[in-house]
Parts: structure tokens; C-alpha cells; sequence
């Protein structure tokens, strides 16, 4: 691609961690020019979160921070305030996510930046919102937010014990949040010549996708628990054990149940009336689930799937990480990243997103701590 979206513009990034460096990671992606402070002598704590390693840097940094340039600067030192206070000036976009206050405790309050640059759109992320006193000063860990937010409650098999999603999910939430916050206020600075401040909050970005177990409880008064595979609000739509692995089913409407109870041999079950609409499905998911799980067991998995797909319901075997990247939607996403810096070769996913059906390559291999400081520093 000849010029990206977001070619020309320069985003300073002080975040550090996992949604932060996430939302400008994307803005990288799309064009702009990145500028990761860091502090001197360790970095980014995700530089460290390993194995596995490439040179001294984890795995987790490198998934993170690809189409960057890394600075070195210490924060604690007037000549490093003095340094960020330039490099505000001529940013089209500063994103942080230390605590609330300290920013301004550095002497770069956020309000002094903007009036100092009128067209410099300012993004915090924050553990929780900072209109709730109670809250705003407490740290904020995946985990935690995992917790409070209630996705915890809702995840693992029911009566085990409390289980969290796997990767790091609401952090991911949040820094896809901060992304589209920005994009949205370089929108309207187009039009307005001024900057915006945006905030999100690991908890409020969250909570808010709980979506519909959160209306559930608010609509009607269902307090979640924890279903293993199983949906809520539709029957069946889960795990099945076949004779050799479980795979997944998404009968997701009347007809694909149909269709389900055809390619099991059962055709009756969906003229049986405890069964004849999602709702009632709903209703007497134990009794469905019962005899759909006993049928399963008969054949492998692959089999049933040959013959849903067969019959076009949605379903789906449940893969390990390598037979993601194993098969040809997988691989099709690997990128292979030439690093001079550590004079290797690294396989990262790629952008997801596409242009005219073209791919964003990567620009810039992640930066090894400080690369770019002799470069980045007298520019300013």
C-alpha cells in the first residue's frame, strides 16, 4: 500500500503493559509514527514476561509493539519532563496509563499539554473510572477487572471453581476501545482544529462487554453463573463430546436445529414440543442436551463435522494453538518480520486488518529498548 490511513501522524505513547501499547500497535499498523517512551535500564515490564525470549526481550513484548520507535527517557529527571513536554508539542496524539494524577505530579498534567497544543488529542487509560473516588486510585490487572467485572462468574464448567479467560481478554477490550476513542477525535479535529481528551477504563470497557449477560440482570433480574461451553440465550450452542475430541455446535436458529436433528437421525426431536423453538429448547436445555450428547458420542469428530458442514450447520472442532497456526487461515495471518536488531526472523501475527483486500506488512520489526533515542531526541 502506496500511503496508510494514518501516514503523517505522530503518536507519543508513554503506556506500557498490554492495552495501552495494544491501541497504539493498531495506530502503528494503519501509518502513524510511534514514539514509545520507556524507562531506562528495563522498559516495558512485558519486555521481561517470558520465556520464551528473543535476545533479552519476551515473546509478549514482541506481540505487542511491532511499527514502533523506542526512546529512552527517565521521568524522574527535569531534562526528561523537558523532553516529553517537546515531543507533546509536536504530537498529534499522547496516550497514557499511569495512575490518575501523576502526570500532573510530573508537571505534565494532560489540560497543560493540550493548551500548550491546541490539536493534541490526549488518551488515558485507567483501572477504573476516575468519577468514582473510591475507586480510581486502585491498580488495575486483567485478573482483577476479570473479576469484578463479572466475567469470572460466568466463565468455567458449572459448581467449578471461578476460571479466567485464557489471554489477557479485557485488556485487549479496552486497548481496541482507546483505539477507536482516537481515531473518532482525529475525526472531529478535521473538522474543529482541536484535540479532545479521551479516557476508558479497564472496568467500565469490561463491564461493558458483558453485553448481553449484563442486560440479562438488568432486564430480567438473571444473575449469570458459570456454563462451561453452553450459551444462555440459545440451545444448543456448545461443546459436544464426539468418541475422540469435543467439537462445537451452533444451532443457532429453529432451522439449523433442524437440520441438526437430520444429520443425527433424529428428525422428531425438533417436532417434539419441549424442543420446537429456541425458547423452549432454552426451557428444557438439560433434556435436549442429554439426548444430543448421547448421539454425539457415537462418531468422531470429524465425522460429525463433515456431515453438519455437510448440511450447513455452523460447527467447529475446538483447536490447540498449533493447529491454529497449522491450518491455512492460521498460517495465512503469520507473518515472518526480518529484526536486524537481534538478527533474527520473527513470526508474528499479523494485522487483521485489510485495505482493498490488502494486508497491513509490518514497517518496523518491534524496537529493541532505547533504538531510536539518539535519532528521536534531537528531532525535537
Amino acid at each position: 500500500m502506496d500511503r496508510l490511513p494514518l501516514s503523517g501522524l505522530q503518536i507519543l505513547d508513554l503506556s506500557r503493559v498490554l492495552a495501552g501499547p495494544l491501541a497504539t500497535q493498531i495506530l502503528g499498523d494503519l501509518g502513524a509514527d510511534v514514539v514509545k517512551v520507556e524507562r531506562p535500564g528495563d522498559g516495558d515490564d512485558t519486555r521481561h514476561w517470558g520465556p520464551p525470549f528473543v535476545g533479552d526481550d519476551a515473546a509478549y513484548f514482541l506481540s505487542l509493539n511491532r511499527n514502533k520507535r523506542s526512546v529512552s527517557i527517565d521521568l524522574k529527571s527535569p531534562e526528561g519532563i523537558d523532553a516529553i513536554r517537546r515531543l507533546a508539542t509536536r504530537s498529534d496524539v499522547l496516550i497514557e496509563n499511569f495512575r490518575p494524577g501523576l502526570m500532573a505530579e510530573l508537571g505534565l498534567a494532560l489540560e497543560d499539554l493540550r493548551r500548550g497544543t491546541p490539536g493534541l488529542i490526549t488518551c488515558s487509560l485507567t483501572a477504573f473510572n476516575e468519577e468514582v473516588p473510591d475507586a480510581a486510585g486502585r491498580p488495575g490487572y486483567d485478573i482483577m477487572v476479570q473479576a469484578l467485572s463479572g466475567l469470572m462468574s460466568v466463565t468455567g464448567e458449572p459448581n467449578g471453581r471461578p476460571v479466567k479467560v485464557g489471554v489477557a481478554l479485557l485488556d485487549v477490550i479496552t486497548g481496541l476501545h482507546a483505539a477507536i476513542g482516537i481515531l473518532a477525535a482525529l475525526h472531529e479535529r478535521e473538522r474543529t482544529g482541536r484535540g479532545r481528551h479521551v479516557s476508558v477504563s479497564l472496568f467500565d470497557a469490561s463491564a461493558a462487554a458483558m453485553v448481553n449477560q449484563a442486560a440479562n440482570l438488568l432486564i430480567g433480574g438473571i444473575v449469570a453463573g458459570p456454563m462451561g461451553a453452553a450459551h444462555p440465550n440459545i440451545c444448543p450452542y456448545q461443546a459436544f463430546q464426539a468418541s475422540d475430541r469435543p467439537f462445537i455446535l451452533a444451532a443457532g436458529n429453529d432451522r439449523l436445529f433442524g437440520r441438526t436433528c437430520e444429520v443425527l437421525g433424529h428428525p422428531e426431536w425438533a417436532d417434539d414440543r419441549r424442543f420446537v423453538t429456541n425458547e423452549e429448547r432454552v426451557r428444557h436445555r438439560e433434556d435436549l442436551i442429554d439426548l444430543l450428547g448421547e448421539a454425539f458420542a457415537s462418531k468422531t469428530a470429524a465425522e460429525w463435522i463433515d456431515a453438519l458442514e455437510g448440511a450447513a450447520v455452523p460447527c467447529a472442532p475446538i483447536r490447540s494453538m498449533d493447529e491454529v497456526f497449522a491450518s491455512p487461515e492460521g498460517a495465512a495471518l503469520i507473518e515472518s518480520v526480518v529484526d536486524p536488531g537481534r538478527g533474527s526472523t520473527l513470526r508474528l501475527v499479523r494485522s487483521p486488518i485489510r485495505f482493498d483486500g490488502t494486508v497491513l506488512d509490518t514497517r518496523h520489526a518491534p524496537p529493541l529498548l532505547g533504538q531510536h533515542t539518539d535519532d528521536i531526541l534531537p528531532e525535537t
